[in-house]
């Protein structure tokens, strides 16, 4: 996108980021927002802000074990971490509770969601006790890649279906964002949250 903060570009009106927090936060007791730089930029959502704990921009297993890290800290009665997206405005409004199901009927640590063939691992419910930490992992490790980090654990993969709208259809480019625009004719009676 250009260097644009992904997070702040509208789509119907609304920024990314606002669209990704009402769809999210009905599916949790409570949600933090995983960002670098200046906080301040998502001040008006209310929200706790948490930096990567390992520098150097590491990609999405970053802000994934920063959140481990952090409900590990500050919530130590949470059971599972679900992280999401704010680059994919359609994400099902069921995740949340449709991959704890699967993770506890399969006895499974992570569980990860799908559409068609494709696999979607930012879009996933991590057990709290997977003994890793941000630096454990991408420090000592040096470990960046999802697919990677998630073969480690018992792990489920839970499908989603994809039609009218792929649900984690992602939006990386001008051309993306315009496509999503067209798309809302489609999930507008869901966007909010069916």
């Amino acid at each position: 996108m250009g260097g644009v903060d992904k997070a702040l570009l509208t789509l119907g009106g609304e920024t990314l980021i606002a669209c990704a927090i009402s769809r999210a936060k009905p599916q949790v007791s409570e949600l933090i927002v995983n960002a670098n730089g200046d906080p301040a930029r998502f001040a008006q959502f209310g929200l706790p802000v948490i930096a990567d704990r390992v520098g150097g921009f590491q990609g999405p297993l970053a802000g994934v074990l920063a959140g481990l890290d952090w409900i590990r800290e500050n919530r130590p009665s949470a059971k599972w971490l679900a992280t999401f997206a704010c680059d994919c405005p359609f994400f099902p409004t069921t995740m949340t509770g449709d991959l704890q199901a699967a993770a506890e009927r399969e006895n499974a640590e992570v569980a990860v969601s799908q559409s068609g063939e494709r696999h979607h691992p930012v879009f996933a419910l991590w057990n709290k006790s997977l003994a890793v930490s941000s630096e454990s992992v991408l420090t000592d490790q040096g470990s960046r890649k999802m697919d990677d980090f998630i073969a480690r654990f018992r792990n489920v993969r839970v499908r989603f279906p994809s039609d009218p709208v792929d649900p984690f259809f992602n939006i990386n480019s001008p051309n993306d964002l315009a496509h999503a625009e067209s798309l809302l004719a489609l999930t507008r009676p869901s966007l909010k949250g069916g």
